[in-house]
């Protein structure tokens, strides 16, 4: 292993969550946009979007067998060596959650009916899960903080 895996490990997951928080605030900015795309004809409200994440080294039991055989190499296929430590964004997802549909006979997109349909997007879950993205961006912040206090600490025991 590496000496900088920690410094990559975070470096991969202060990514990923910062478009995940993009993403949560391109998703509460367009909570009421009721004409996103043109479909067959006709608007189609927003969908809410949702980011999809894996790691990019093996997992730790294969981890650890790499270590146990003195092996560095991913047994994932990859051509390219071990794969470093972390997380990668695999693919920005559309929610398949239906629309809802508001009672609002003076809207311009209202249906015979009266009926619009809006976002599948809920401010709540949304801010929810933007919490929960700042909270793991300043984990691993703090994470990167502590690796770099122990290698300064670490070049001070070599002076």
């Amino acid at each position: 292993m590496k000496l900088s895996g920690g410094f990559d490990a975070n470096a991969s997951a202060l990514s990923a969550q910062r478009l995940r928080m993009d993403v949560i605030s391109s998703n509460i900015a367009n909570a009421e946009t009721t004409r996103a795309k043109y479909i067959n004809g006709k608007f189609v409200p927003y969908s809410r979007k949702m980011v999809v994440m894996e790691p990019t080294s093996p997992n730790f039991s294969e981890a650890l067998k790499n270590q146990l055989n003195g092996t560095s190499g991913s047994s994932s296929g990859s051509t390219s060596g071990a794969a470093s430590p972390g997380v990668k964004v695999t693919q920005i997802v559309e929610d398949k959650t239906p629309f809802k549909l508001v009672y609002n006979p003076s809207h311009p997109d209202a249906d015979e009916n009266g009926y619009v349909q809006m976002p599948n997007v809920d401010i709540a879950k949304e801010m929810i899960d933007m919490i929960s993205a700042s909270r793991a961006y300043e984990a691993n912040v703090t994470a990167l903080n502590s690796n770099k206090a122990m290698f300064a600490k670490a070049l001070e025991i070599g002076k």
